[in-house]
């Protein structure tokens, strides 16, 4: 019984990346549709580019790296 709920938790979760992954192709079209008609500017376009890079970066800061581990105070 728990390993059929296992299974069917797994396959829950691959459901729901494969519906983030559909989700994302849409962002390009959406833009691409905003900018035709006018709602997106160049401008609004840098500023959400600004946006992604700072918290990409703030991510990369906030990671731990892979190499040594600092050791505690004894």
């Amino acid at each position: 019984m728990a390993i059929a709920l296992e299974q069917e938790m797994k396959a829950k979760a691959q459901e729901a990346r494969a519906k983030v992954i559909e989700a994302e192709a849409e962002v390009p079209k959406a833009m691409a549709e905003a900018f035709r008609s006018g709602n997106m500017g160049i401008m609004d376009f840098y500023r959400m580019k600004n946006i992604q890079s700072d918290t990409d970066m703030r991510d990369a800061i906030a990671k731990p790296q892979g190499g040594a581990k600092e050791e505690s105070s004894k």
